[in-house]
């Protein structure tokens, strides 16, 4: 009789052990919680010959869109394909994907990724992956629709149920459902209170519709269920720091980032993300981040993972001009402009997105604001392109608004915040925007 995981999926292992470790990892990895990776490093220490596990380990190093796994990405590929006798059809599969993320195939991966969970729609592994694979591609839609795919399959007293809820939620989310999203992430946390990716779905609903009283209360209420020993942790808070943003509360986004964004070297590269990215809004609205800039510039420097992620790169970008280094920031753009000369998805992203967004970023910072808005216009358009939610892309449009209030382009900030405003409700951060751009159009602008 085959062994079978907590799903009812075979695996190409006997030891009754080493599979409970591998069920504890999952577990762990679905809710972002603690140390999957040490979870699945018992497991294979008790069975070196178990397939799933490699996988495991393999779809760990696949979801941190870091170049910095890729070592640990290749020693997980390399031991499951030498266990390709022994495994099962889903285990080679999962390996073979692993490869193409490994090969650097973004693409490729993904779709074979969600391949296998629609022939095995109860492993959630697969399910997973593919689903933070689309998130780090930009793949919108298939965010809600490959998760609708394998739900009917699924039910609330099978393992891991609100975490597909939380997903789904996510995906709603990001295809502009709000509603239904908020629906979907409340009932995931009627199963599961400690859902971390559910409740960042539903703050992204609310940021989404200018609900800033209540995404501070939501992500404030909740706080014991998402910011301690959880790997999404920085990412809550960031979300909680944009709706302080918002308000014009820029003390206490300050007081944010420093008490609970701020990690030390080497920070995993979400972390390092969400930190260029709240210090840049703060850099355009003329906030001066002190020596906050250093430590992170020098952390994306230090990493040797250029041109690995179009997305990370122009987060290290804004990092080093931050930090007042045009040099290092040269030298990021040079490895994702060769990133951009070779084959593969990155090589896309980096094209068509990464280079034109990093371009206008240095230009930006070089006061040339005329092309700043030449490279962000069409940029914006496709943005999607280079990965991340709605949330984080919209650091374009707001360089693109400042660019277009310090270029003196007046019908240009007015149509930009124009768009805003018919987005979302009018907040202290937008108004002061408008009144800029109405500033602008008779001559003076502020700062």
């Amino acid at each position: 009789m085959a062994t079978v995981d907590s799903r009812g999926l075979e695996v190409s292992t006997g030891n009754a052990r080493s599979l409970e470790q591998f069920d504890a990892a999952l577990h762990l990895l679905n809710g972002y919680y603690g140390d999957p990776l040490a979870a699945i490093d018992e497991a294979l220490a008790e069975a070196p010959d178990f397939a799933m596990g490699h996988a495991l380990r393999a779809g760990l190093m696949v979801t941190s869109g870091d170049g910095t796994a890729e070592p640990m990405l290749r020693e997980s590929v390399e031991a499951g394909e030498a266990l390709h006798a022994g495994a099962n059809d889903r285990e080679r599969r999962h390996i073979a994907a692993a490869r193409a993320w490994l090969d650097r195939s973004f693409t490729r991966a993904i779709a074979l990724y969600g391949d296998i969970a629609i022939d095995y729609p109860r492993d959630l592994l697969a399910v997973q992956v593919a689903h933070i694979g689309d998130f780090l591609l930009g793949q919108s839609s298939m965010l809600r629709d490959r998760i609708a795919r394998v739900l009917p399959h699924w039910d609330a007293e099978m393992p891991g149920f609100s975490f597909l809820l939380g997903m789904h939620a996510f995906g709603l989310e990001e295809t502009q459902f709000y509603e239904r999203a908020e629906d979907r992430g409340r009932s995931a946390l009627d199963l599961n209170p400690r859902d971390p990716w559910a409740i960042h779905a539903v703050a992204h609903v609310m940021e989404m519709q200018g609900r800033l009283d209540e995404g501070i209360g939501w992500l404030g209420s909740r706080r014991e269920d998402w910011a301690d020993d959880n790997m999404l942790a920085v990412h809550n808070w960031w979300h909680l720091a944009l709706f302080e943003l918002e308000q014009g509360d820029t003390d206490a986004v300050l007081a944010l980032y420093d008490e609970n964004m701020c990690r030390p070297a080497p920070a995993v590269a979400l972390d390092l993300v969400d930190a260029s990215a709240l210090l840049w809004r703060l850099h355009l609205r003329g906030v001066d981040a002190g020596a906050r800039w250093q430590p992170l510039a020098s952390d994306w420097q230090g990493r040797g993972a250029a041109g690995y992620y179009a997305f990370n790169d122009v987060h290290a970008i804004m990092a080093s001009l931050g930090a007042g280094q045009p040099d290092a920031a040269a030298e990021l753009r040079a490895a994702l402009s060769g990133a951009a000369a070779r084959t593969g998805t990155n090589a896309m992203m980096s094209r068509e997105v990464g280079v034109p967004v990093a371009d206008a970023l240095i230009a930006f910072e070089d006061g040339d604001y005329a092309t700043a808005i030449d490279l962000l216009m069409p940029a914006r358009l496709i943005a999607n392109r280079f990965g991340g939610s709605h949330a984080q892309r919209d650091v374009i449009n707001l360089t693109l608004i400042e660019a277009a209030l310090r270029g003196g382009r007046a019908n240009l900030a007015q149509a930009l915040c124009a768009e805003r405003a018919a987005l979302k409700p009018m907040n202290p951060s937008l108004r002061r925007l408008m009144h800029r751009a109405d500033d602008c159009g008779r001559g003076a602008v502020r700062h």
